[in-house]
């Protein structure tokens, strides 16, 4: 359990009660990590060109942008792409996004470029600059998914204290948006494993899968309370969730343990029976998952939204939003007798007849759609390879929509254990014929002269 210390300080000039005093030091301390860490490094929030980013131009579309970003988004994922780079590669993607799918944002790039996401200046004049022409220490933060325009203080203290105004007197705004957003219950993702062929990973396939998710409860929509019954405040927290202990002189807030921080509390006997005041039950649930042609052992597919809903029981404050979890297919592919894998590429081992390695001719290769013939180079050895390009897994995350690997061919070369008087008589004259002192002669043939 977090707690967090209070230096002693003289009484403010109106009482506080103990939650509004921990709220702001608390947004204090925010703060001023928040304006130290903005001047010390300006140059750690330096931004790319988000067009460059997505590889779009400035005049494309909303659908262009879109249509780059679920490409790229889905090439550098780190649940597909193991590069060590893909995570950083992947963040740079989200950004440009947000900023190019936000008309308001795009324009603001469009006019001041950079500049207009630059915590440490603007585009307006340093006469209007309130911070002395220094920046405003808070602007920019809509690019980076924080503050929005329109942010005020009272707004930013509505934040921490539940929507209660500014400790310094006003409150908030008639008609505000709190700029954190609401406060949002998620539940628990799951995760799943399912088994497919080497073939069905090479073509795509669709799996039926059965899983138990939580589920809003449908006899309490989810309150977990009775018909007719309501939830009171809490009484050892008095209704704000925390608790303030005066330990050696300091003050300590910590979560309040018999409401879990909700402010609130059920009477006993107010649970609903079906899901025994958690607001939520387990649902049996049939889902089809698409796996896409090219995918590799032990990929995760994510299935937005089909998780486990929250438990909203007791635990939620009135107006909470919630989100169901994430399910994640765990898919794993079975080997195969003929192939192996190596990314994109397939490797296939062909084994060919002394006499056709020697004379060369020609060989019958399985691929992922039927069979060709390839032709063998006199004098092919053991280990010689040849590359069918196009012949192997689909790419995935490749722009091109019919991008594959390559099937590639080590040829293997089967020399006879045993050979009939005939088959030795005829090496024999051959050795003899090439000029071989060292091999064994035990037909004694002699070439006629």
């Amino acid at each position: 359990m977090n707690s967090t210390l209070f230096a002693k300080a003289a009484l403010p000039s109106r009482i506080l009660s103990p939650a509004h005093i921990y709220r702001r030091q608390r947004l204090r301390s925010h703060l001023r990590k928040r304006a130290q860490s903005f001047h010390a490094s300006p140059t750690s929030l330096a931004m790319k060109d988000p067009y460059q980013t997505l590889g779009v131009g400035k005049s494309a579309s909303a659908a262009d942008i879109k249509k780059a970003y679920y490409g790229l988004a889905k090439k550098y994922h780190p649940d597909t792409n193991k590069d060590p780079s893909a995570k950083d590669k992947f963040g740079e993607i989200q950004s440009a996004y947000e900023i190019l799918s936000d008309p308001k944002k795009r324009e603001q790039y469009d006019q001041f470029g950079a500049a207009g996401f630059d915590p440490n200046g603007g585009p307006q004049s340093g006469g209007g600059d309130p911070f002395g022409g220094a920046g405003n220490p808070f602007a920019g933060f809509g690019a980076q998914g924080g503050f929005g325009s329109g942010f005020g203080f009272d707004d930013l203290f509505s934040a921490f204290t539940g929507g209660r105004g500014s400790p310094f007197g006003g409150g908030s705004r008639a008609g505000g948006r709190n700029p954190f957003g609401q406060e949002i219950l998620v539940g628990d993702n799951i995760e799943i494993q399912t088994s497919i062929s080497f073939m069905e990973a090479a073509k795509g396939t669709s799996k039926t899968i059965t899983i138990h998710p939580l589920v809003q409860c449908n006899t309490c929509s989810g309150s977990g309370l009775k018909a007719g019954t309501k939830r009171t405040s809490c009484a050892s927290c008095g209704g704000t969730g925390t608790q303030v202990h005066i330990l050696s002189g300091f003050q300590v807030a910590t979560t309040c343990g018999a409401c879990q921080g909700s402010g609130q509390s059920t009477p006993q006997g107010s649970e609903c029976r079906t899901c025994s005041g958690s607001g939520a039950v387990r649902e049996r649930k049939t889902i089809t998952v698409d796996i896409p042609a090219g995918v590799e052992d032990g990929m995760r597919l994510r299935l937005d939204g089909e998780g486990d809903a929250p438990v909203t029981g007791g635990a939620a404050s009135p107006g909470t939003r919630t989100a169901r979890g994430d399910l994640y297919v765990l898919v794993r592919v079975a080997a195969d007798p003929k192939f192996k894998r190596s990314g994109s590429d397939i490797l296939y081992t062909a084994t060919i007849p002394l006499t056709t390695a020697l004379l060369g001719g020609e060989v019958t290769i399985p691929t992922l759609d039927g069979q060709v013939n390839v032709k063998v180079a006199t004098g092919t050895n053991t280990g010689d390879k040849v590359t069918l390009p196009g012949l192997g897994m689909k790419k995935l995350g490749s722009r091109r929509t019919n991008a594959a690997g390559d099937l590639k061919v080590e040829y293997r070369v089967t020399m006879p254990k045993y050979l009939s008087a005939n088959q030795r008589t005829i090496i024999e004259m051959l050795a003899d014929e090439m000029g071989d002192k060292t091999a064994k002669r035990i037909m004694n043939v002699k070439m006629p002269e």
